[in-house]
C-alpha cells in the first residue's frame, strides 16, 4: 500500500487541492509506520513544493 501512495502521489504532484485530498485519504488507510515511512519520502520529495501542506496534514491527522 505504501508504494501504492507514493504512485498516486506523484500522479497528482501537478494540483495542490489533489495532492492534499489524496495525502488525506492515504493517511486514513496506511498502518501508522507506513505512514511514517510515507511523511519521510513526501517531505524528501515534494517538501520544497508542499511542504507545509504534508507537515500540516499529518499534525492535523495526529489530533484526531
Amino acid at each position: 500500500m505504501l508504494e501504492f501512495s507514493k504512485h498516486i502521489l506523484k500522479s497528482v504532484s501537478f494540483d495542490r487541492a489533489l495532492f492534499q485530498k489524496e495525502l488525506m485519504k492515504m493517511l486514513h488507510r496506511l498502518k501508522p509506520d507506513e505512514a511514517l515511512l510515507l511523511k519521510a519520502w513526501a517531505l524528501t520529495t515534494f517538501g520544497h513544493l508542499y511542504g507545509d501542506l504534508i507537515r500540516e496534514a499529518y499534525q492535523n491527522f495526529a489530533r484526531t
